[in-house]
């Protein structure tokens, strides 16, 4: 998919979360800690957002790093999924160590993500 279309569809993504948790534009930008004018942009499709400010939204709109991450098209939805579908399938575990696990998995892509480099810099040798 197009890098304009997973814009987007991660402004669309963004826009109905909002919606969903009845915060208006300048609340979400203050939750989340971003200007209002560049989420405007961000929900619009006509901004990038850094793996850092896709965390901070995703804090804010309560979902998780990686849902956010697949509709921005940095992360392949099966990649993730069948780790978290584990996790939380594993009956040996209770809930709160399945929220620890996920947390913690999820922190670790988001980490992985903001130190890749982006596609441009990447060394082709």
């Amino acid at each position: 998919m197009p890098e304009t279309d997973h814009l987007a569809e991660l402004g669309r993504f963004i826009r109905e979360q909002r919606g969903a948790a009845r915060m208006s534009l300048r609340r979400l930008s203050e939750v989340a800690g971003i200007s209002n004018p560049y989420l405007s942009q961000i929900e619009r499709g006509l901004r990038k957002p850094s793996a850092e400010i896709l965390q901070q939204l995703a804090k804010a709109l309560r979902v998780s790093a990686e849902t956010i991450y697949v509709h921005a098209g940095i992360l392949d939805p099966s990649a993730t999924s069948t780790v978290v579908t584990a996790i939380e399938a594993d009956d040996s575990l209770r809930e709160a160590q399945k929220q620890a696990l996920l947390q913690i998995y999820r922190s670790f892509v988001g980490e992985n993500l903001q130190a890749a480099p982006s596609p441009a810099t990447e060394d082709p040798a």
